[in-house]
């Protein structure tokens, strides 16, 4: 796994966009600090920018300058049973681009230990959103995801899902109103 892990780091240092497994399906990502790379991204997706992206982190001290710190502290620990994607407040340096047109932030501390290599390599949030073009189904499987994305990203990290199925559940940190629901 190592050797996937350095290449997605040299990739997402480099500018790059990768696909690689999240909890439940496979996202498309890049540096959240590269606006050339998430515009690039979002092109992929056939994604209106003003939706925003997901951070992801394989721990709380990646999101040192990215979430306001109170907010930082009260995330609970994740549950590998449940990921939970969390709407929080943004400090002011978050680009637009990464925020759309929300007031908060979308992170999640990834329990994916591919995910979480590529972060703690990297050192450094990741984008993660979900791989496949706007509307369409998420890429569940390397060979779906191979087909739409293949020739489309930088590098398609080896790895599977897991340990759940689908999308997390997203929900707001203050109020603990659900947004989304995990889908299965």
């Amino acid at each position: 796994m190592k050797m996937y892990v350095n290449r997605s780091a040299d990739t997402l240092l480099g500018g790059g966009i990768i696909a690689y497994p999240t909890e439940g399906i496979y996202g498309l990502g890049c540096l959240p600090d590269d606006g050339d790379a998430i515009v690039r991204l979002l092109g992929i997706k056939q994604r209106k920018p003003g939706k925003g992206l997901i951070l992801i982190v394989s721990d709380v001290v990646y999101l040192d300058g990215w979430v306001a710190p109170e907010d930082r502290r009260r995330l609970p620990h994740p549950d590998p049973a449940h990921p939970v994607t969390w709407i929080v407040r943004p400090t002011p340096q978050v680009p637009a681009i990464v925020r759309g047109d929300n007031e908060g932030l979308a992170v999640r501390i990834t329990t994916n230990a591919v995910a979480a290599a590529i972060c703690d390599e990297v050192e450094a949030p990741i984008i993660s959103t979900s791989a496949n073009v706007e509307g369409r189904p998420a890429a569940r499987n390397r060979i779906v995801l191979r087909r739409q994305f293949g020739s489309l990203v930088d590098y398609i990290v080896p790895g599977d899902c897991g340990p759940v199925s689908g999308a997390s559940e997203i929900r707001h940190l203050h109020s603990g109103k659900i947004i989304r629901r995990r889908s299965a």
